[in-house]
């Protein structure tokens, strides 16, 4: 438990009286933005894309799955990851029971991964989970929206130095996924939304690390409202502890 102090009630409730003013301005700026979201410009997607999913090959138009929005979480699973990233996984466990009120808002809920789709498949029945997950391992698709780096790109500037300076936890990290350094740090977490209208494709919005946000599991916010907080230690799982 943190170190904290003890007061009366009178103390608790005028300390707690400027939180909830605090937490009222900052709803007021979520509000806010997600105004700011849906008033983004609309981008025609104009490359041909096609994933690998349970069903066989889909093209992007398909993942809609007949409804006019797609919102996709990427969710960090490189080709040569023997399994998916550990907070990628805390925030996947969410998402089934999202998908019946999302889809009755006309959006598809799904994941992509760059794993080929046998590993994804293994996977999701090893978690339990239900939501669509799509490959996109034989597509250009989560490189060309910023959710994924070439080898080259890997190998040189900043993303170099990254790998070449990485902490001790990111190598932790790396080794809980079953993969080296470099193939691990060159998926990243976010998501993209998307839009279908009179048969064409449009990308509405994206979000992408760093962000500590974008990443949160709803669990995230439970922890949030307990004296520990999110920040509490926690160990890490390999990727054969799941």
């Amino acid at each position: 438990m943190p170190s904290h102090t003890v007061g009366t009630r009178e103390e608790w409730a005028a300390k707690r009286k400027e939180l909830h003013e605090r937490e009222q301005e900052l709803a007021s700026v979520d509000e806010e933005l997600a105004k700011q979201r849906q008033e983004l410009p609309w981008v025609p997607v104009e490359k041909e894309y096609t994933f690998d999913t349970e069903e066989g090959k889909k093209t992007l138009v398909e993942l809609f799955d007949g409804r006019s929005q797609l919102l996709i979480y990427h969710l960090m699973f490189g080709p040569s990851y023997e399994a998916a990233c550990p907070g990628c996984t805390g925030l996947a466990d969410h998402l089934d029971a999202a998908l019946v009120h999302l889809n009755n808002r006309d959006v598809t809920l799904m994941c992509v991964s760059r794993a080929p789709i046998e590993k994804l498949q293994a996977y999701k029945q090893r978690m339990g989970w239900k939501f669509p997950w799509a490959s996109s391992f034989a597509s250009d698709f989560s490189f060309d929206f910023d959710m994924a780096l070439t080898p080259e790109q890997m190998a040189t500037g900043e993303m170099a130095k990254m790998v070449a300076e990485a902490p001790d936890w990111l190598k932790d990290w790396a080794d809980n996924v079953g993969t080296d350094l470099a193939s691990g740090m060159a998926e990243s977490p976010g998501w993209n939304a998307f839009a279908l209208e009179d048969g064409v494709v449009y990308h509405t919005y994206s979000r992408t690390a760093p962000d500590r946000f974008m990443l949160a599991p709803y669990y995230y916010q439970l922890l949030d409202q307990i004296p520990a907080g999110r920040e509490a230690d926690f160990p890490l799982r390999r990727h054969d502890e799941y």
